[in-house]
């Protein structure tokens, strides 16, 4: 059977995620010694094992299919490739950060500097756009200690924690981007490809659906049950269903883990008994 490949990164912050990202749709990849390329066992897939900033091209030429990568990393390599799901981790931002001890006003700050980045196509186009003159620095890593030793005045690069600017003495000014994981395809996909690549999206959406949220069961009195449902709205209503008890009612909904305590304390004021929570692992819309 025709198999679709997928290529993720080798190493680095998208890789682990990426490969629990297929466990949690179910398909099996084992790459314990390494390899550069490895075969699902139990669904029609190869995954090759790339550099993040060569996954655009591996899919726009062809020899993957579809690819899992940073955001950052498709607009700035800038490949023909189509962006078919953001994935919800892998979150950062792009942002533009000077010396600490440096005043800013803006980005006006940057006009005629010289800044050090990996990113230099991202760059050109957030200064072309607001009409500031800049000289960039391309580098291929490293980019923190620019301003330490002389080469440039700022930095832009990846900044999650903050924690890394820091330690070499610089302050985030500006964010000019927001970036997460993705999944990219290639534009000319077989019909099988295109099916397979649907069937992994579908899953994806599932796991997505259900990420961050609890089902909740509880017993209510049947008087206080229009104040239940307001409060517990569901993905459309909760379901109601009459308990053996005449006068009670189960009530069964879906609520975020954000809302999580703040939900339950207001149940119980209502009146709710007997509330069970659980996790939810896949949700189908």
């Amino acid at each position: 059977m025709e198999k679709i490949k997928i290529a993720i990164q080798k190493s680095g912050r998208l890789s682990e995620n990426s490969i629990e990202l297929l466990k949690e749709c179910g398909i099996k990849v084992t790459n314990g010694d390494r390899k550069l390329k490895t075969v699902a066992s139990n669904f029609p897939m190869e995954v090759l094992f790339l550099r993040d900033d060569d996954i655009p091209q591996y899919v726009e030429q062809g020899v993957a299919d579809i690819g899992i990568l940073g955001e950052n990393e498709v607009w700035e390599q800038d490949k023909n490739v189509q962006i078919v799901e953001q994935l919800g981790f892998g979150g950062c931002r792009l942002s533009l950060a000077i010396p600490k001890d440096d005043d800013y006003n803006g980005v006006d700050y940057f006009n005629n500097k010289r800044i050090a980045t990996s990113y230099p196509k991202i760059l050109s186009k957030f200064f072309d756009a607001k009409g500031i003159k800049v000289d960039i620095e391309a580098l291929g890593g490293s980019v923190e200690i620019a301003t330490s030793i002389g080469l440039a005045d700022g930095i832009f690069d990846i900044v999650s924690t903050g924690s890394t600017l820091i330690m070499n003495g610089l302050k985030e000014v500006e964010t000019v981007v927001r970036s997460q994981a993705v999944l990219i395809s290639n534009k000319n996909l077989s019909p099988i490809k295109k099916q397979l690549l649907d069937e992994m999206l579908f899953r994806i959406k599932a796991y997505k659906n259900g990420k961050g949220k609890k089902y909740v069961l509880l017993n209510a009195p049947n008087e206080v049950i229009p104040d239940i449902v307001r409060i517990l709205p569901g993905m459309r209503s909760p379901s109601i269903l009459p308990l053996a008890d005449e006068g009670w009612s189960s009530v069964h909904s879906v609520i975020n883990d954000d809302d999580f305590w703040e939900i339950i304390d207001e149940l119980k004021r209502h009146g709710a008994e007997g509330i069970l929570v659980i996790p939810i692992e896949k949700m189908i819309l």
